[in-house]
């Protein structure tokens, strides 16, 4: 089990077994096996005696062996971003996922990095909003999670896709939960400017109702389908045309609900056509999965001519209804006397918890977006000063879930209080005098009649648990964040691409490189479209594990200030800016970029030996790495990596002192950045 083409795979992973890192990663490693391996290329090589895969460059390793250095990157970034929870190393599972099932991330960054730009930059301005560009990488693993340790939803998943043997389903698995999971949230940028007008009335206290509100019109080119696309859907439905987006999600929704839930394909395109254009009748909310859905159609059919299948449709689809469109309009099959055309919500009496076996992905989507709570940066004026969960301890056994989330023991003050108001309140009893509430704590922690949480009570009006039974509690903990390595320094770092491309790439011109920098040219150098180009080009040709590295240099960078005493920023503050580095900063960075490499390394399963270049890849042996290193340590500390760096020689040491200079350039131009020393 595992990776079968590599001999040098990363050791064992220590963590609680049936919790979700264990799951999710044992997932991918075990579950996977033999993912997108391909044995008609297998077979040529054999005839051929030529290698199809690519390292640091083309035809260098078995094609398969490539495929399975792929998945172990994808396991070693989820890993990194489970263990610190920061939207830098979020990317890292994005990036993977794109190469690997997607296309040339360069094609779909885009609509990515806008999600992540417009949290940061515009969310302060909302009453209520929190992050959804980790968050969706943490219902990623959940899912993952949740198949990996639950018979009882994956024989459903098999059976909806009638899928037979083990490692096939959870491969075909992993690749439509990942389309679902990982991009149902990118339709925020149309959601976040339509709650930032609600939220300026809302900030005096106004209702929705009486107050203007943003639509959105002349939506024709961005629904309509091209007719390349039109034809393939005719294919797959049996000759049925579709001439917009909205056409197609209600007759494919339609057909999977319309005998449980009584849906009727005339309504759903209302509903669909509505959304956008009249939120006003659904409660003045703007729907984000509506704009996610339609962005993605658009985004892998037409732009990117990706290969259209009913399973894609099925991972947008599930995108479509995770939001509002199923607790709205589609889980209670009874019609509101109230709004005329409108369902009952999910929550009003008659409504029909969503099975798994209608639509597994939807079914995985919604209850893993309701899970995924804890961990998640606060934006929103109002969601600042709500007290939310740092993590959650989870339990898989048994084909069950359960939930403790967990909060901050220093914040023992607020919920004390809360519990002696909570007590107060129920010896009043007063009738219609309101519960006190502590968001999010309260929701948890407060028992119905029922013996359950009003949190937990909302999952079950959601999706159906009858069979996978779900058990939510709360915890106290120490800061769990302290560990985790923040920096002073701050940016979007929306080029990190760029960053990682051009550090790639100068390694092809360094005495070019050099001569900028003497001339004080490095603008020029980094601006030279010629130049960009080819550096394009070479970061395109390499190994999804090279682009890592390097993109895991630009991010280290931070830390790596940090050590020094420096920190980058968009903000003019009263520091000493700093042009370059002394020689001492310089060999204090080079270290440890060396652990770095070293770590990583080690993580991909590569290993000291001294085989010629041309072997190196194939075998995955480096002379720079360790001698004699247990590969089951889980670190390399800075004093190995410290006494390993003093035996290179000086152009191997230059290689990891070089490129942080090359940052200094690149933070400027790239993100209108400047570094300062701290005054100590």
């Amino acid at each position: 089990m595992g990776y079968s083409m590599l001999k040098n795979s990363a050791g064992k992973r220590k963590y609680t077994e049936y919790g979700l890192e264990a799951s999710a990663l044992k997932f991918i490693r075990d579950c996977c096996e033999d993912l997108r391996f391909d044995q008609e290329k297998a077979k040529r090589e054999e005839t051929g005696k030529k290698f199809l895969g690519s390292s640091m460059g083309a035809g260098q390793i078995p094609y398969n062996m490539q495929m399975d250095v792929d998945r172990l990157c994808l396991e070693n970034a989820l890993e990194r971003f489970l263990n610190s929870g920061k939207k830098e190393d979020a990317f890292d599972v994005y990036f993977c996922y794109l190469e690997m099932f997607v296309g040339e991330y360069e094609k779909t960054r885009r609509m990515i990095e806008l999600l992540s730009e417009f949290e940061a930059n515009g969310s302060g301005l909302l009453m209520k909003h929190r992050d959804h560009y980790s968050h969706s990488v943490y219902v990623f693993a959940l899912g993952l999670a949740i198949y990996q340790s639950n018979s009882i939803y994956r024989d459903t998943y098999k059976k909806k896709y009638n899928l037979t043997e083990e490692h096939q389903a959870a491969c075909h698995y992993l690749r439509y939960w990942g389309l679902a999971s990982l991009f149902h949230d990118i339709g925020y940028p149309f959601e976040l400017p339509f709650e930032q007008v609600a939220s300026y009335f809302e900030a005096h206290g106004e209702g929705r109702e009486s107050q203007p509100f943003m639509a959105y019109h002349t939506l024709e080119p961005f629904t309509s389908i091209d007719e390349a696309v039109k034809d393939k859907l005719g294919e797959l439905y049996g000759g049925k045309k579709f001439a917009t987006t909205n056409e197609l999600f209600a007759y494919a929704l339609t057909e999977k609900l319309g005998e449980v839930y009584g849906c009727d394909e005339k309504q759903m395109l209302s509903y669909l056509e509505e959304k956008p254009t009249q939120p006003d009748k659904f409660n003045y909310f703007m729907d984000h999965a509506y704009f996610s859905a339609t962005v993605l159609f658009k985004k892998l059919f037409e732009e990117m001519e990706c290969e259209l299948g009913t399973e894609y449709l099925d991972s947008l689809t599930a995108i479509l209804m995770h939001n509002s469109l199923y607790k709205f309009c589609i889980a209670n099959p009874n019609m509101d006397p109230e709004r005329p055309g409108m369902h009952v919500w999910y929550k009003g009496k008659g409504n029909i918890p969503f099975q798994a076996k209608l639509h597994p992905l939807a079914y995985m989507l919604m209850l893993c977006d309701e899970l995924q709570c804890w961990d998640r940066t606060a934006y929103g004026r109002n969601s600042k000063n709500e007290l939310h969960p740092m993590g959650c301890a989870f339990d898989f056994s048994g084909n069950g879930i359960k939930a403790d989330y967990l909060f901050d023991e220093k914040e023992i003050s607020k919920i004390n209080s809360f519990k002696d108001e909570y007590i107060d309140w129920l010896s009043r009893n007063k009738e219609g005098e309101k519960a006190p509430k502590l968001k999010a704590y309260s929701g948890m922690y407060i028992k119905s009649s029922s013996g359950i949480s009003g949190f937990q009570e909302d999952i079950e009006r959601i999706v159906d648990l009858t069979e996978i039974k779900l058990t939510v509690g709360t915890g106290i903990t120490a800061n769990i964040r302290n560990g985790r390595q923040n920096y002073l320094s701050s940016s979007n770092f929306m080029n990190l691409y760029n960053f990682a491309m051009v550090l790639n790439g100068r390694w092809n011109c360094v005495d070019a490189w050099r001569n900028a920098r003497k001339a004080g040219q490095e603008e020029k150098f980094l601006t030279d479209k010629a130049l960009l180009n080819s550096f394009g080009e070479s970061f395109k040709a390499l190994s999804l594990e090279y682009k890592l590295y390097n993109i895991n240099q630009a991010k280290a960078f931070a830390r790596y200030l940090n050590e020094i005493g420096c920190f980058y920023t968009d903000k003019a503050v009263d520091f000493e800016l700093l042009d370059g580095f002394t020689k001492e900063e310089l060999l204090k960075i080079g270290v440890l970029e060396h652990q770095r490499w070293l770590q990583e390394h080690t993580d991909m399963g590569w290993e000291y030996g001294t085989p010629d270049r041309a072997e190196r890849e194939l075998v995955r042996q480096h002379k720079d790495m360790i001698p004699g290193f247990d590969k089951n340590q889980e670190e390399v500390s800075e004093e190995q990596a410290k006494e390993n760096y003093r035996r290179l020689d000086k152009e191997e040491q230059d290689k990891d002192m070089d490129p942080m200079e090359c940052m200094l350039a690149m933070l400027k131009l790239f993100d209108g950045l400047r570094i300062y020393r701290l005054n100590l």
